[in-house]
């Protein structure tokens, strides 16, 4: 494998094209992919008592429940692809995460998809690729 490339997933369209296009850049070029799907978390939320205990179990519920949903199956289409690959999954803010990621892993380039959650809170919060290219120390592909 001559490089890596990471592609963040959501389940959206826009992000199942980012991965069509990261499985055809790889197989063009030899490539391996890292594909990550970050759950929207936040350490610094405000809870009670009783939610603090819970809050371990329900993190623990979301990783296994996007392992088998997500990141299993997509891992399996890019191998019968013919393309090498393998799956992360992450607690945080996506676009943080998935810079880290790609540090992490020495993942020569990032592809995502534009758009994966509403317009709505894109407008007031920003979206993840928008994000990401403004903080990613490596390029970063941005699929419509």
């Amino acid at each position: 494998m001559s490089a890596t490339h990471l592609v963040g997933v959501d389940c959206s369209d826009c992000s199942e094209r980012a991965l069509d296009y990261a499985i055809e850049r790889a197989r063009d070029s030899g490539a391996g992919l890292v594909v990550a799907h970050v759950i929207e978390w936040s350490r610094y939320s405000f809870s009670t008592a009783q939610e603090n205990e819970q809050r371990h179990k329900r993190r623990e519920e979301e990783l296994e429940r996007a392992r088998t949903e997500v990141i299993d199956p997509v891992v399996a289409k890019i191998r019968e692809a013919g393309v090498e690959a393998r799956g992360v999954i992450r607690h945080g803010h996506a676009a943080e995460t998935l810079a880290k990621l790609a540090k992490d892993n020495d993942a020569a380039s990032i592809i995502v998809g534009r758009s994966g959650s509403s317009k709505f809170k894109a407008q007031f919060f920003g979206s993840v690729a928008s994000s990401l290219v403004q903080i990613a120390d490596r390029p970063v592909t941005v699929v419509p």
